[in-house]
């Protein structure tokens, strides 16, 4: 936090920390947990999928081959039923659903911190990436383990080979996982997980940029309310132009986390997927990405607008009506 202290000077001691306080907002981690529930339950095949592409090394005779986007789902559902498609929505759900919720949540505090509680207040380019890199930073540390479980149960095909784990559900997975690998083990990926808070970053700072400068434009506040067509059309940019800069750490931490594989550790991994895959091997799955996260990306910041909007606008006039 000393780069938001240097952002804006406040007190030292209990009085920072009940000024920070002061601007939390739970509005904030409700509007963000409906966006992540509603679009992981819509969308939560694509992200299967693009996990089995993500690990599929070509070297692992355990992992099924598809042909593409359409293959897979196909083969999926002849294998492994409809119920296949959605292996791992639990820990997906729990960890989209806290993931966005805390990840607003944590953003909205710092940006309305930094900002001294002035919502109308510009920040420029590089206050939004601050404060969203490290709400990313904050949101990793707590989610971690719900995204290796993820992982794992989406990596659980129709038979399991003898060296797998097989996992009955989201607290039998933790339960495994902590035994036999410890909290290490709850926290694969972590090292890609917080390079990958650039992702976040770039992706709430292009998102917020575009809504000030249309705002400023119409000569408007900078956190009027839009229209759906312009929150859907800004998130859906901003999200395409992270996920272009970002997308081989995802491939990075899926492998890491995956049982059917084991590596030394991140360098390991990126060396081993040089070396026998390319520059393609870090880009396995990005069409399935792409068709899940944009969409996905879409639903979930309309919904966290709209509820939050409704949500505060509620918040104030209980306010008003109590003073």
């Amino acid at each position: 936090m000393s780069a938001i202290n240097s952002a804006k000077p406040v007190a030292n001691g209990a009085n920072g920390k009940l000024k920070l306080s002061s601007h939390i907002k739970y509005e904030h981690l409700v509007a963000g947990i409906s966006g992540g529930v509603t679009s992981t339950l819509i969308l939560h095949p694509l992200d299967l999928i693009k996990i089995r592409f993500a690990v599929n090394d070509g070297r692992t005779a355990a992992v099924p081959q598809y042909r593409g986007l359409g293959s897979a789902f196909a083969t999926i559902f002849r294998q492994e039923g409809f119920r296949g498609l959605y292996k791992g929505v639990t820990p997906n759900v729990w960890g989209s659903g806290s993931s966005w919720g805390l990840y607003f949540m944590f953003y909205n505090t710092i940006k309305t911190f930094i900002q001294g509680g002035n919502a109308t207040m510009p920040l420029g380019p590089s206050m939004h990436m601050l404060a969203a890199a490290q709400s990313g930073a904050l949101t990793l540390v707590l989610t971690n383990p719900i995204w290796v479980v993820k992982t794992r149960l989406c990596l659980q095909y129709g038979e399991v080979d003898g060296k797998s784990a097989e996992y009955r559900g989201m607290v039998h997975a933790l339960a495994q996982i902590y035994k036999e690998e410890g909290v290490r083990g709850l926290y694969k990926g972590f090292v890609p997980g917080m390079l990958g808070v650039s992702h976040g970053a770039i992706q709430f700072m292009t998102y917020e940029e575009m809504k000030n400068c249309y705002n400023e434009y119409r000569k408007l506040p900078i956190d009027t309310k839009l229209a759906t067509s312009e929150y859907l059309a800004f998130a859906a940019i901003s999200k395409l132009i992270a996920a272009a800069a970002t997308y081989p750490y995802q491939v990075v931490r899926a492998r890491l986390q995956d049982h059917h594989h084991s590596y030394r550790g991140t360098w390991d991994c990126i060396k081993q997927t040089w070396s026998f895959e390319g520059s393609r091997g870090f880009y396995k799955g990005l069409q399935a990405n792409l068709c899940r996260v944009v969409p996905a990306t879409m639903i979930t910041f309309l919904v966290y607008e709209n509820v939050s909007h409704f949500l505060l606008k509620r918040s104030k006039e209980k306010g008003k009506l109590a003073s």
